[in-house]
């Protein structure tokens, strides 16, 4: 079962409790909220932090737009009340309203920070490229139901495989005839983004299964970069200083080395997945991907080829070592313990795939 968050849940009444929150932006600074709830709007705000504000009286400005705010309130709205209080020369330096909104929900526990949840790690298993797809889907569907911690998963397979995003043409991104000369397989993903190309060993790639508290007031462009922290930590414990170029790639400055995309569930859990590039085989790459001049246009290159970047190249390191240093790294970051598949989980992935992934509906369902 999923932990519950370490903050004390709000109500609508005066619950004599104070209210603390903590939020640390990625890349800047920590900011903190504490306030009461008394007859179902926040007061005694008081905000805090290591951040820099000018002028001084911001500070004022602030906790007086959060005085009197309901409790119920959505993020949007909070950082929308900061935003129209602050004076019209104020500086805010290492935090945002949008940072202050995420810590005044996670002090109403409508926000989660990672320590708030028991994490697993699931390490790589071989599994047919169709049922590591629709796992994505029944684990983020898992988490969401609360019964299922939250999850990391790296996948494994055998199979030659093009995975296309949620939204992508089998017509347009896939050439039939390199597909059939190589005997890929063709698998569309619940989320959306471009297609991977994947042969056994040449990529590493793995799902994050979440609550969406988790990213609760963090725009969706941010949240990418936030849930992959941990990843950046790991490839510069490897000696690689990667970044995320927007929307959703990860690069050094020798290139491409990934792409991430995630699908957000109606039942509130989500799932974040990253592939990595290790060794392409880019001339087979493009036998079977359509990849046209548009698709190149905002990447400063007109090869295909020049946008990947394996990296064994950059590392020198088997595949193995990256994936353990990433495991070692998100284990002892967010104190995680070790899972396994289960039974149910698996036969339900399998139904998935007979029923939706593995059918031609689902692979053409965009013409």
């Amino acid at each position: 079962m999923t932990s519950l968050p370490l903050v004390t849940p709000s109500g609508s009444d005066d619950d004599g409790g104070r209210r603390h929150g903590e939020y640390k932006v990625p890349g800047g600074k920590l900011v903190v909220a504490d306030f009461d709830v008394v007859g179902g709007v926040l007061a005694s705000v008081s905000l805090s932090g290591d951040f820099f504000l000018e002028p001084d009286e911001a500070l004022l400005a602030i906790n007086g737009a959060l005085t009197g705010l309901p409790a119920d309130v959505g993020a949007a709205d909070i950082a929308a009340a900061v935003t129209a209080a602050l004076p019209a020369d104020a500086v805010l330096f290492g935090f945002s309203a949008d940072a202050v909104a995420v810590t005044v929900r996670r002090a109403l526990a409508k926000a989660t920070g990672w320590a708030d949840h028991h994490w697993n790690v699931i390490a790589p298993s071989v599994l047919p490229t169709h049922v590591n797809v629709a796992l994505d889907e029944v684990l983020a569907e898992e988490v969401g139901a609360g019964r299922r911690n939250p999850t990391l998963r790296f996948w494994d397979w055998q199979e030659p495989s093009v995975v296309i995003g949620s939204f992508q043409s089998v017509r347009n991104e896939v050439n039939p005839d390199g597909v059939a000369r190589h005997g890929i397989s063709v698998v569309r993903r619940i989320s959306g983004g471009g297609a991977m190309f994947m042969e056994a060993g040449n990529c590493i790639t793995y799902s994050l299964y979440l609550p969406q508290t988790l990213v609760d007031g963090i725009s969706f462009a941010d949240s990418y970069g936030f849930l992959d922290a941990w990843v950046m930590a790991a490839l510069r414990k490897l000696g690689i200083s990667a970044f995320y170029v927007p929307l959703n790639d990860i690069a050094t400055e020798q290139g491409k080395i990934g792409g991430a995309a995630q699908k957000r569930l109606a039942n509130g859990g989500m799932v974040h997945h990253v592939t990595m590039s290790y060794d392409i085989d880019a001339d087979k790459m493009v036998e079977v991907l359509r990849i046209g001049k548009e698709k190149l246009s905002d990447k400063g290159t007109t090869s295909a080829k020049k946008r990947v970047d394996p990296l064994r190249r950059q590392t020198g390191l088997a595949r193995g070592e990256i994936v353990a240093a990433m495991l070692e790294v998100f284990t002892e970051r967010y104190a995680a313990t070790a899972s396994e598949l289960t039974d149910a989980e698996l036969a339900t992935a399998q139904d998935r795939v007979d029923t939706k992934f593995g059918t031609t509906e689902w692979l053409h369902r965009v013409p």
